[in-house]
């Protein structure tokens, strides 16, 4: 498989120098140039398939071209060492929890699976130059990356993320491992982390120095295994005998997650249509009220991961269907919600059902409660554990949230940080440095 940059000024690479590279050498983002369709018969018997296997087949059907059968399954096994399951929280509303991985995340299944395939592919190339992962966060997405590539050889990891701007535990779980990991505690917001990270990739001379490739959602190997949950929810709503007329709302920041999900509905998911949850950060629901693509900077939320003001990801959407707002549109409808929403969502949710959202999952919960018209079903993704975000939580709920025993132990150790300015430069002199 070839994959082609969103700018299309710069030629085709294959799956390994995508992956590597991760973002084109004209700032655009890699797509692969073709996406297969499943066949039928997968759908017809995917209630009676294990999440492996679902993710096997439909890993081949992005990946197969590239890595032996025997590899990749077992990449993918290796990724998915746990469940995303399905769970009712009311009448025609369900959540697909995906808490259950190592940083209780969802972005564990694309942190996991890139940590897998880079690592398979350095054991192609032999010994040689480290590779050098950076990863902007503002919240999840760094200590995903950091855990799923804590001690691998032949790879160092910096995780950007900004100074004040995620809660304390998601602060711990990237900071305190030492080893590969380098944390970066940058002074501003989660765009101007983004915004290093891809100057650093278009930088010539930090080029030559070091090989750098990025563990955001514009690689293509971090967002695309995101598409396995989808299929797995599918085959589990199935199983329930509730999966016509399926609505999936997705809470969204950089728009990485709910991409793998409109690349899983191209690929023949019988998903209806998709929500775009947002908090205030509303520049995609604005388009899809305008037409008009308007990014600005970022505001600081409660839903922290969400905090983006230029969606990266929004260029791969428009490349889906050929910059046509009247074909985004009409498969994907959008809310925004303050925080003041947000946390009485949790508290109405909590008091009603029994069930504890975290902020995110907040968004994307209320969204359904919203927009889900009569005769669908709904799922919306529960993308972190709520106990990340304990005192914003317990603060709603009126109730204890339980820290699980995984995510204490990251409150154990000592932080271990760079401090660094927003400047370019700076970034550059510390990274040539290394």
């Amino acid at each position: 498989m070839k994959y082609y940059s969103t700018n299309r000024a710069t030629p085709v690479v294959d799956l390994e120098e995508a992956v590597v590279k991760g973002l084109a050498a004209d700032r655009g983002l890699f797509m692969p140039e073709t996406i297969r369709p499943l066949p039928k018969e997968f759908f017809d018997t995917i209630d009676r398939l294990s999440f492996h296997e679902i993710a096997c087949r439909v890993a081949e059907a992005f990946f197969g071209e590239d890595i032996p059968k025997e590899d990749l399954d077992r990449i993918v096994c290796d990724t998915l060492a746990f469940d995303c399951p399905v769970a009712e929280v009311e009448d025609r509303i369900y959540s697909l929890e995906l808490f259950h991985g190592p940083t209780l995340a969802f972005k564990d299944v694309g942190a996991r699976f890139m940590a897998r395939l880079l690592r398979y592919f350095i054991g192609k190339r032999g010994a040689g130059r480290t590779v050098n992962v950076l990863v902007a966060t503002s919240g999840d997405t760094g200590s995903a990356v950091a855990n799923g590539f804590l001690g691998v050889d032949g790879i160092h990891v910096y995780v950007l993320y900004p100074k004040g701007k995620v809660s304390p535990i998601q602060e711990c779980q990237f900071t305190t491992l030492g080893r590969n990991v380098t944390a970066v505690e940058v002074d501003g917001v989660f765009d101007d982390c983004q915004r290093l990270v891809k100057s650093a990739f278009m930088d010539s001379e930090l080029c030559e120095k070091m090989t750098l490739t990025s563990a955001n959602s514009i690689n293509v190997a971090r967002f695309l295994p995101q598409a396995f949950y989808y299929f797995n929810a599918y085959a589990r709503m199935k199983a329930l005998g509730k999966a016509s007329e399926l609505v999936i709302s997705v809470p969204s920041g950089n728009f990485g997650n709910i991409t793998a999900g409109l690349f899983a509905h191209r690929m023949g998911l019988p998903v209806k249509r998709f929500i775009a949850a947002n908090n205030s950060n509303d520049i995609f629901y604005n388009y899809l009220l305008t037409g008009t693509y308007s990014p600005k900077a970022s505001v600081q939320t409660i839903a922290n991961a969400m905090d983006v003001g230029d969606p990266s990801n929004f260029a791969r959407i428009l490349d889906l269907y050929d910059n046509s707002h009247e074909r985004i549109s009409s498969l994907i409808s959008g809310f925004a919600y303050p925080d003041s929403r947000i946390r009485l969502t949790m508290h109405d949710c909590y008091a009603a059902t029994g069930y504890l959202l975290d902020p995110h999952g907040a968004c994307g919960y209320q969204a359904l409660k919203d927009g889900l018209q009569p005769g669908e079903t709904g799922i919306f993704l529960e993308t972190a554990h709520p106990a990340k975000f304990k005192e914003t939580v317990e603060a709603a709920v009126e109730a204890p949230v339980a820290i699980p025993d995984r995510l204490a132990a990251f409150m154990n150790g000592e932080k271990q940080s760079v401090a660094m300015s927003a400047d370019f430069s700076d970034f550059k002199d510390f990274l040539m440095r290394q």
